[in-house]
Protein backbone atom coordinates (compact mmCIF):
# COMPACT_ATOMS: atom_id res chain seq x y z
CA UNK A 1 0.00 0.00 0.00
CA UNK A 2 1.30 3.55 -0.95
CA UNK A 3 2.03 5.95 2.31
CA UNK A 4 1.87 8.99 1.11
CA UNK A 5 3.35 10.08 4.53
CA UNK A 6 6.03 7.65 5.04
CA UNK A 7 7.21 8.97 1.45
CA UNK A 8 6.78 12.84 2.24
CA UNK A 9 8.85 11.84 5.38
CA UNK A 10 11.81 10.51 3.15
CA UNK A 11 11.63 13.93 0.46
CA UNK A 12 12.00 15.72 4.02
CA UNK A 13 14.95 13.97 5.34
CA UNK A 14 16.28 14.21 1.47
CA UNK A 15 15.64 17.99 1.15
CA UNK A 16 17.38 18.59 5.33
CA UNK A 17 20.49 16.44 4.09
CA UNK A 18 21.06 18.26 0.63
CA UNK A 19 21.18 21.35 2.81
CA UNK A 20 23.38 20.53 5.32
CA UNK A 21 25.87 18.98 2.63
CA UNK A 22 25.23 22.29 0.88
CA UNK A 23 26.37 24.17 3.80
CA UNK A 24 29.04 21.64 4.58
CA UNK A 25 30.66 22.09 1.16
CA UNK A 26 30.30 26.02 1.52
CA UNK A 27 32.68 25.42 4.37
CA UNK A 28 34.97 23.13 2.99
CA UNK A 29 35.26 25.52 -0.17
CA UNK A 30 35.57 28.86 1.93
CA UNK A 31 38.51 26.87 3.74
CA UNK A 32 40.57 26.47 0.72
CA UNK A 33 39.37 29.99 -0.82
CA UNK A 34 40.56 31.41 2.15
CA UNK A 35 43.94 29.47 2.30
CA UNK A 36 44.90 30.01 -1.58
CA UNK A 37 44.05 34.08 -0.99
CA UNK A 38 45.94 34.32 2.12
CA UNK A 39 48.46 32.60 0.82
CA UNK A 40 48.61 34.50 -2.67
CA UNK A 41 48.45 37.68 -0.50
CA UNK A 42 51.55 36.66 1.86
CA UNK A 43 53.44 35.92 -2.04
CA UNK A 44 52.32 39.14 -2.73
CA UNK A 45 54.05 40.88 -0.04
CA UNK A 46 57.32 39.22 -0.75
CA UNK A 47 56.95 40.39 -4.14
CA UNK A 48 56.85 43.63 -2.90
CA UNK A 49 59.31 43.52 -0.30
CA UNK A 50 61.61 42.10 -2.89
CA UNK A 51 60.85 45.11 -5.65
CA UNK A 52 61.54 47.64 -3.52
CA UNK A 53 64.80 46.43 -2.15
CA UNK A 54 65.92 45.33 -6.22
CA UNK A 55 65.03 49.48 -6.80
CA UNK A 56 68.51 49.36 -6.08
CA UNK A 57 71.77 46.98 -5.54
CA UNK A 58 70.96 44.14 -3.68
CA UNK A 59 74.34 43.98 -1.58
CA UNK A 60 74.27 48.07 -0.92
CA UNK A 61 76.05 49.75 1.92
CA UNK A 62 75.71 52.67 2.59
CA UNK A 63 77.34 54.73 5.50
CA UNK A 64 76.77 58.83 6.43
CA UNK A 65 77.65 60.26 9.71
CA UNK A 66 75.53 61.42 12.88
CA UNK A 67 76.09 62.84 16.14
CA UNK A 68 78.04 61.11 19.10
CA UNK A 69 76.03 60.45 22.10
CA UNK A 70 78.76 59.28 24.76
CA UNK A 71 82.12 60.78 25.99
CA UNK A 72 84.82 59.22 24.34
CA UNK A 73 89.19 59.86 25.25
CA UNK A 74 88.39 63.22 26.41
CA UNK A 75 85.73 64.06 23.36
CA UNK A 76 82.06 65.22 24.81
CA UNK A 77 78.95 63.94 23.45
CA UNK A 78 76.75 66.08 20.75
CA UNK A 79 80.14 65.86 18.30
CA UNK A 80 78.70 66.30 14.68
CA UNK A 81 80.88 64.02 12.52
CA UNK A 82 82.18 64.95 8.92
CA UNK A 83 83.17 62.45 6.52
CA UNK A 84 86.22 63.79 4.54
CA UNK A 85 87.79 61.74 0.99
CA UNK A 86 90.72 61.26 3.01
CA UNK A 87 88.12 58.20 4.88
CA UNK A 88 86.66 57.60 1.94
CA UNK A 89 89.97 56.47 0.31
CA UNK A 90 91.10 54.80 3.22
CA UNK A 91 88.26 52.76 3.47
CA UNK A 92 88.96 51.44 -0.61
CA UNK A 93 92.42 50.57 0.60
CA UNK A 94 91.72 48.87 3.39
CA UNK A 95 88.47 46.91 2.24
CA UNK A 96 89.02 47.43 -1.38
CA UNK A 97 88.70 43.33 -2.40
CA UNK A 98 85.59 43.06 -0.59
CA UNK A 99 84.14 46.06 -3.00
CA UNK A 100 82.24 45.75 -5.89
CA UNK A 101 81.32 49.68 -6.92
CA UNK A 102 81.98 52.40 -4.90
CA UNK A 103 80.79 56.26 -4.77
CA UNK A 104 80.86 59.52 -2.61
CA UNK A 105 78.04 61.61 -2.52
CA UNK A 106 77.45 65.08 -1.71
CA UNK A 107 73.77 66.77 -1.09
CA UNK A 108 74.62 70.43 -2.55
CA UNK A 109 72.25 72.37 -1.09
CA UNK A 110 70.91 76.30 -1.06
CA UNK A 111 71.44 76.19 -5.07
CA UNK A 112 69.13 77.75 -7.50
CA UNK A 113 68.74 75.72 -10.65
CA UNK A 114 67.63 77.50 -13.58
CA UNK A 115 67.25 76.13 -17.59
CA UNK A 116 66.60 79.42 -19.30
CA UNK A 117 64.38 81.44 -17.48
CA UNK A 118 62.32 78.93 -15.83
CA UNK A 119 63.48 77.62 -12.19
CA UNK A 120 63.65 73.91 -11.59
CA UNK A 121 63.15 72.79 -7.87
CA UNK A 122 65.07 69.45 -8.24
CA UNK A 123 67.50 68.14 -5.67
CA UNK A 124 71.33 68.10 -6.78
CA UNK A 125 73.78 65.68 -5.72
CA UNK A 126 77.35 64.96 -6.68
CA UNK A 127 78.53 61.29 -7.24
CA UNK A 128 80.96 59.27 -8.67
CA UNK A 129 81.01 57.05 -11.91
CA UNK A 130 79.95 53.72 -9.91
CA UNK A 131 76.49 55.27 -8.26
CA UNK A 132 74.59 55.03 -10.63
CA UNK A 133 75.12 51.21 -10.41
CA UNK A 134 75.04 51.10 -6.94
CA UNK A 135 71.58 53.20 -7.82
CA UNK A 136 70.56 50.26 -10.50
CA UNK A 137 69.71 53.53 -12.75
CA UNK A 138 68.78 52.50 -15.89
CA UNK A 139 70.51 54.50 -18.97
CA UNK A 140 67.60 56.49 -20.83
CA UNK A 141 69.55 58.26 -23.74
CA UNK A 142 73.18 59.68 -23.85
CA UNK A 143 75.62 58.53 -20.82
CA UNK A 144 76.76 58.29 -17.45
CA UNK A 145 78.68 59.88 -15.45
CA UNK A 146 82.42 58.48 -16.27
CA UNK A 147 85.72 58.58 -15.24
CA UNK A 148 86.98 61.42 -17.13
CA UNK A 149 84.23 63.20 -15.89
CA UNK A 150 85.32 63.13 -12.30
CA UNK A 151 88.77 63.37 -12.76
CA UNK A 152 88.67 66.77 -14.89
CA UNK A 153 85.69 68.38 -12.77
CA UNK A 154 83.68 68.48 -15.50
CA UNK A 155 80.96 70.57 -15.98
CA UNK A 156 78.27 68.10 -16.71
CA UNK A 157 74.76 66.84 -15.59
CA UNK A 158 72.50 63.98 -15.88
CA UNK A 159 68.98 64.35 -15.33
CA UNK A 160 66.00 61.67 -14.20
CA UNK A 161 63.80 60.98 -17.38
CA UNK A 162 61.23 62.73 -15.05
CA UNK A 163 63.11 66.49 -15.35
CA UNK A 164 63.15 65.73 -19.08
CA UNK A 165 59.45 65.14 -19.49
CA UNK A 166 58.80 68.03 -17.42
CA UNK A 167 61.30 70.60 -18.16
CA UNK A 168 62.86 69.67 -21.67
CA UNK A 169 59.19 69.63 -23.72
CA UNK A 170 60.11 71.97 -26.48
CA UNK A 171 63.20 70.50 -27.16
CA UNK A 172 63.87 66.99 -28.89
CA UNK A 173 65.99 65.96 -26.36
CA UNK A 174 67.69 67.28 -23.34
CA UNK A 175 71.24 65.74 -24.26
CA UNK A 176 73.63 69.01 -25.45
CA UNK A 177 71.17 71.42 -23.32
CA UNK A 178 72.64 73.55 -20.71
CA UNK A 179 70.90 74.03 -16.56
CA UNK A 180 72.56 76.92 -14.96
CA UNK A 181 73.05 75.64 -11.46
CA UNK A 182 73.77 78.83 -9.12
CA UNK A 183 75.61 80.80 -12.07
CA UNK A 184 77.50 77.91 -13.31
CA UNK A 185 76.57 75.99 -16.47
CA UNK A 186 76.19 72.25 -16.87
CA UNK A 187 75.63 70.43 -19.97
CA UNK A 188 73.42 67.34 -19.89
CA UNK A 189 75.20 64.38 -20.74
CA UNK A 190 72.36 61.61 -20.15
CA UNK A 191 69.00 60.98 -19.22
CA UNK A 192 68.63 58.12 -16.35
CA UNK A 193 65.00 56.37 -15.16
CA UNK A 194 63.88 54.76 -11.79
CA UNK A 195 61.43 52.34 -11.03
CA UNK A 196 60.10 55.07 -8.38
CA UNK A 197 58.91 58.43 -9.87
CA UNK A 198 60.68 60.63 -6.83
CA UNK A 199 64.25 59.59 -7.57
CA UNK A 200 64.05 60.77 -11.31
CA UNK A 201 63.90 64.43 -9.70
CA UNK A 202 67.19 64.31 -9.39
CA UNK A 203 69.76 66.27 -11.25
CA UNK A 204 73.92 64.30 -10.54
CA UNK A 205 76.84 66.02 -11.39
CA UNK A 206 80.35 65.10 -10.96
CA UNK A 207 81.58 64.66 -6.86
CA UNK A 208 84.66 66.91 -7.30
CA UNK A 209 82.84 69.85 -9.61
CA UNK A 210 80.19 69.96 -6.33
CA UNK A 211 83.37 69.99 -3.54
CA UNK A 212 85.22 72.88 -6.08
CA UNK A 213 82.47 74.40 -7.46
CA UNK A 214 80.06 75.06 -4.26
CA UNK A 215 82.61 75.62 -2.04
CA UNK A 216 82.01 71.59 -0.77
CA UNK A 217 85.90 71.20 0.12
CA UNK A 218 87.00 67.64 1.17
CA UNK A 219 83.44 67.16 2.73
CA UNK A 220 81.61 64.02 1.52
CA UNK A 221 77.89 63.30 2.53
CA UNK A 222 77.53 60.13 2.57
CA UNK A 223 79.40 57.21 1.08
CA UNK A 224 77.54 53.79 -1.08
CA UNK A 225 78.92 50.91 -1.61
CA UNK A 226 77.97 47.36 -3.01
CA UNK A 227 79.70 43.85 -2.60
CA UNK A 228 80.08 41.49 -5.07
CA UNK A 229 77.10 39.11 -5.48
CA UNK A 230 77.53 35.25 -4.15
CA UNK A 231 74.74 32.47 -4.48
CA UNK A 232 73.68 31.67 -1.25
CA UNK A 233 71.58 34.38 0.64
CA UNK A 234 72.85 33.78 4.14
CA UNK A 235 76.37 33.88 2.97
CA UNK A 236 75.75 37.58 1.19
CA UNK A 237 73.97 38.36 4.70
CA UNK A 238 77.03 37.27 6.53
CA UNK A 239 79.33 38.82 4.29
CA UNK A 240 77.00 42.38 4.37
CA UNK A 241 77.43 41.83 7.88
CA UNK A 242 81.41 41.26 8.50
CA UNK A 243 82.08 44.50 6.08
CA UNK A 244 79.82 46.28 7.78
CA UNK A 245 81.20 46.26 11.31
CA UNK A 246 84.51 45.96 10.05
CA UNK A 247 83.67 49.77 8.09
CA UNK A 248 82.32 51.07 11.13
CA UNK A 249 85.10 50.57 13.59
CA UNK A 250 87.41 51.75 11.32
CA UNK A 251 85.25 55.09 11.08
CA UNK A 252 84.73 55.16 14.45
CA UNK A 253 88.51 55.13 15.54
CA UNK A 254 89.15 57.63 12.18
CA UNK A 255 86.55 60.07 14.59
CA UNK A 256 87.22 59.12 18.10
CA UNK A 257 84.18 58.01 18.49
CA UNK A 258 83.73 54.79 21.17
CA UNK A 259 83.07 51.70 19.92
CA UNK A 260 79.38 51.28 21.52
CA UNK A 261 77.95 54.36 20.33
CA UNK A 262 75.91 53.71 17.69
CA UNK A 263 74.49 56.64 16.86
CA UNK A 264 77.89 58.97 15.43
CA UNK A 265 78.21 56.29 12.48
CA UNK A 266 75.44 55.23 10.67
CA UNK A 267 76.35 52.22 7.82
CA UNK A 268 73.23 50.19 6.66
CA UNK A 269 72.91 47.24 4.91
CA UNK A 270 70.24 46.15 2.29
CA UNK A 271 70.50 42.37 2.85
CA UNK A 272 70.47 42.43 6.62
CA UNK A 273 67.12 44.76 6.20
CA UNK A 274 66.14 42.59 3.43
CA UNK A 275 66.63 39.33 6.05
CA UNK A 276 64.68 40.95 8.26
CA UNK A 277 61.48 42.08 6.07
CA UNK A 278 61.73 38.42 4.67
CA UNK A 279 61.74 36.76 7.75
CA UNK A 280 58.35 38.73 8.86
CA UNK A 281 56.91 37.56 5.74
CA UNK A 282 57.88 34.12 6.83
CA UNK A 283 56.38 34.59 9.96
CA UNK A 284 53.33 36.15 8.07
CA UNK A 285 53.36 33.21 5.98
CA UNK A 286 53.43 30.60 8.62
CA UNK A 287 50.24 32.59 10.20
CA UNK A 288 47.90 32.02 6.98
CA UNK A 289 48.84 28.56 6.98
CA UNK A 290 48.01 28.40 10.03
CA UNK A 291 44.06 30.18 9.53
CA UNK A 292 43.91 28.32 6.67
CA UNK A 293 44.44 25.27 7.69
CA UNK A 294 42.03 25.81 10.96
CA UNK A 295 39.52 27.00 8.35
CA UNK A 296 39.96 23.60 6.17
CA UNK A 297 40.01 21.24 9.37
CA UNK A 298 36.51 23.27 10.85
CA UNK A 299 34.79 22.04 6.82
CA UNK A 300 36.31 18.38 7.48
CA UNK A 301 34.71 18.27 10.97
CA UNK A 302 31.63 19.30 9.35
CA UNK A 303 32.21 16.64 6.75
CA UNK A 304 32.42 13.89 9.45
CA UNK A 305 29.22 15.80 11.63
CA UNK A 306 27.00 15.58 8.15
CA UNK A 307 28.02 12.53 7.46
CA UNK A 308 26.82 11.17 11.36
CA UNK A 309 23.28 12.79 10.49
CA UNK A 310 23.48 10.86 7.19
CA UNK A 311 24.30 7.30 8.84
CA UNK A 312 21.59 7.84 11.58
CA UNK A 313 19.02 8.95 8.99
CA UNK A 314 19.59 5.98 6.68
CA UNK A 315 20.14 3.25 9.78
CA UNK A 316 17.24 1.40 8.45
CA UNK A 317 18.10 1.32 4.66
CA UNK A 318 21.46 0.00 6.21
CA UNK A 319 19.91 -2.55 7.71
CA UNK A 320 17.92 -3.16 4.83
CA UNK A 321 21.33 -3.63 2.63
CA UNK A 322 22.61 -5.35 5.60
CA UNK A 323 19.55 -8.00 5.74
CA UNK A 324 20.06 -8.41 1.45
CA UNK A 325 23.30 -10.02 1.97
CA UNK A 326 25.21 -6.24 1.91
CA UNK A 327 28.96 -6.53 2.90
CA UNK A 328 30.70 -4.55 5.50
CA UNK A 329 32.67 -2.80 3.08
CA UNK A 330 30.35 -1.62 0.76
CA UNK A 331 28.38 0.08 3.43
CA UNK A 332 31.85 1.78 4.33
CA UNK A 333 32.37 2.67 0.34
CA UNK A 334 28.71 3.71 0.11
CA UNK A 335 29.34 6.44 2.96
CA UNK A 336 33.00 7.45 1.61
CA UNK A 337 31.65 7.97 -1.41
CA UNK A 338 29.70 10.40 -0.57
CA UNK A 339 32.34 12.22 2.04
CA UNK A 340 34.60 12.07 -1.20
CA UNK A 341 32.21 13.65 -3.52
CA UNK A 342 31.51 16.56 -0.92
CA UNK A 343 35.05 17.41 -0.37
CA UNK A 344 36.04 17.39 -3.81
CA UNK A 345 33.48 19.15 -5.55
CA UNK A 346 33.67 21.61 -2.55
CA UNK A 347 37.55 21.46 -2.10
CA UNK A 348 37.94 22.47 -6.27
CA UNK A 349 35.42 25.05 -6.39
CA UNK A 350 37.08 26.85 -3.90
CA UNK A 351 40.62 26.00 -5.65
CA UNK A 352 38.79 27.65 -8.67
CA UNK A 353 37.50 30.63 -7.74
CA UNK A 354 39.89 31.69 -5.61
CA UNK A 355 43.21 31.13 -8.44
CA UNK A 356 40.91 32.83 -11.13
CA UNK A 357 40.37 35.49 -8.65
CA UNK A 358 44.25 36.12 -7.72
CA UNK A 359 44.82 35.70 -12.00
CA UNK A 360 42.06 38.37 -12.72
CA UNK A 361 42.99 40.97 -10.12
CA UNK A 362 46.55 39.63 -8.76
CA UNK A 363 48.71 41.49 -11.73
CA UNK A 364 46.63 44.64 -10.96
CA UNK A 365 47.90 45.06 -7.27
CA UNK A 366 50.71 47.06 -6.67
CA UNK A 367 49.87 48.68 -3.54
CA UNK A 368 53.12 49.86 -1.12
CA UNK A 369 55.07 46.17 0.18
CA UNK A 370 52.19 44.27 -2.07
CA UNK A 371 52.69 43.63 -5.96
CA UNK A 372 50.60 40.45 -7.75
CA UNK A 373 50.08 38.24 -5.31
CA UNK A 374 50.06 35.01 -6.18
CA UNK A 375 50.22 31.09 -5.24
CA UNK A 376 52.22 28.20 -6.63
CA UNK A 377 49.14 25.54 -8.47
CA UNK A 378 50.93 22.58 -7.49
CA UNK A 379 51.38 23.90 -3.56
CA UNK A 380 47.39 24.53 -3.93
CA UNK A 381 46.06 22.14 -5.71
CA UNK A 382 48.38 19.57 -3.23
CA UNK A 383 46.27 21.16 -0.72
CA UNK A 384 42.92 20.19 -2.62
CA UNK A 385 44.11 16.81 -2.58
CA UNK A 386 45.30 16.61 1.16
CA UNK A 387 41.69 17.96 2.35
CA UNK A 388 40.20 15.09 -0.02
CA UNK A 389 42.53 12.40 2.09
CA UNK A 390 41.08 14.35 5.33
CA UNK A 391 37.54 14.08 4.13
CA UNK A 392 38.18 10.20 3.40
CA UNK A 393 39.31 9.43 7.05
CA UNK A 394 36.78 12.27 8.47
CA UNK A 395 34.11 10.37 6.62
CA UNK A 396 35.33 6.99 7.53
CA UNK A 397 34.36 6.58 11.27
CA UNK A 398 30.45 7.16 10.64
CA UNK A 399 31.15 4.51 7.72
CA UNK A 400 32.77 2.03 9.70
CA UNK A 401 29.80 3.02 12.59
CA UNK A 402 27.59 2.42 10.00
CA UNK A 403 28.78 -0.95 8.82
CA UNK A 404 28.86 -2.77 12.48
CA UNK A 405 25.08 -1.86 12.99
CA UNK A 406 23.43 -4.89 13.97
CA UNK A 407 21.00 -6.00 11.46
CA UNK A 408 18.15 -6.31 13.82
CA UNK A 409 18.86 -2.90 15.85
CA UNK A 410 18.98 -1.39 12.07
CA UNK A 411 15.86 -2.91 11.30
CA UNK A 412 14.06 -1.61 14.13
CA UNK A 413 15.07 2.12 13.70
CA UNK A 414 12.68 4.84 13.24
Amino acid sequence: MFDLERWQEIFDTIRKNKLRTFLTGVSVASGIFILVILLGFGQGMQNGISYEFEQDATTIVEVWPGVTSKEYKGLNPGRSIQLRNDNYETANSLFGEEIEYKSPLIFVRNVSVNYGKEALVYGVRGISYDYTFIDNARLHEGRFLNYQDIISTGKVALIGKKIKDDVFQDVESPLGEFINISGVLFKIVGVFDEREEREEERIYIPVTTAQKVFNGGDRISNISYTLPKVENFDQAVAQAVTFKENLRSYLQQAHTVAPDDTSAIQVWSALEEAKRYFSLIGNIKFFFWFVGICTIIAGVVGVSNIMLIVVKERTREIGIRKALGAKPWSIILMILHEAIFVTAISGFAGLIFSMAILEIVGPHVQVDYVVNPSVNFNVALATVFVLIIAGTIAGFFPAWRAAHIHTIDALRDE
